[in-house]
């Protein structure tokens, strides 16, 4: 699951944000100033950073000159400014795209697929292959017999879970770390509520129970 900083320190846009990638099937964390974003970016691993400009203590054009000492990571940055001046400047950092306050989500969605795609590289390596099934990590798409299938955000990361690691037993815990997020604390019946609904749309029991532990993908196929 991709990994996105989110950068913003108004709780209203930190909300949405995290709300709609989250429902996107993507992990997300946030910092509400620059010192503590480049504090969790110094302990965590991100594939993207939205990153706004008018923050707190370290604004974004600082925090972005302490990350690309380091890092290439993508950075998207946000602002409600849409002066020349202000985008010469983020380019000039080797920022990967500029979005202007208010934005469309359905469009930041798009392009972060997109940033996302062009620093991953597309292809074949981004296939997943499993018995008759076949994953595009980038398009997000399941192939069953060369049938998609309609999967929900949090169905297709479980399945990439699996698959990406055959034969493994993932435990509930894990899966509710990995796919819901630490600050979870739901019941954990939430995960066979999910896997059940998987299995159902796969129409074949590629998914295993290990009685007292959890789930996997049979390492072996048929």
């Amino acid at each position: 699951m991709k990994n996105i900083l989110i950068v913003e320190d108004e709780p209203d846009i930190q909300e949405l944000l995290c709300a709609y990638l989250r429902n996107a099937g993507y992990q997300t964390a946030v910092a509400g100033d620059g010192v503590s974003a480049w504090s969790l970016f110094q302990k965590q691993a991100f594939d993207l950073i939205l990153l706004d400009v008018m923050l707190p203590k370290i604004d974004g054009f600082g925090v972005c000159e302490l990350i690309r000492r380091q890092s290439q990571v993508p950075i998207m940055m946000l602002t409600a400014l849409d002066g020349e001046e202000q985008q010469l400047r983020g380019f000039g950092l080797n920022v990967d795209d500029y979005v202007t306050k208010p934005f469309s989500m359905p469009v930041l969605l798009e392009k972060i697929r997109v940033i996302l795609r062009r620093s991953t590289g597309a292809g074949e390596e981004n296939r997943l292959y499993y018995r008759d099934l076949c994953m595009d990590l980038d398009n997000r798409d399941v192939t069953l017999d060369g049938r998609q299938l309609e999967l929900t955000a949090r169905e297709f990361e479980l399945l990439h879970t699996f698959l990406a690691a055959p034969g493994r037993v993932f435990t509930r815990e894990v899966l509710l770390a990995k796919l819901w997020g630490y600050e979870f604390y739901g019941d954990e019946r939430v995960v066979d509520s999910h896997i059940k609904n998987l299995r159902r749309k796969l129409g074949r029991d590629y998914i295993e129970t290990v009685r007292g532990v959890g789930y996997r993908a049979a390492k072996e196929a048929d």
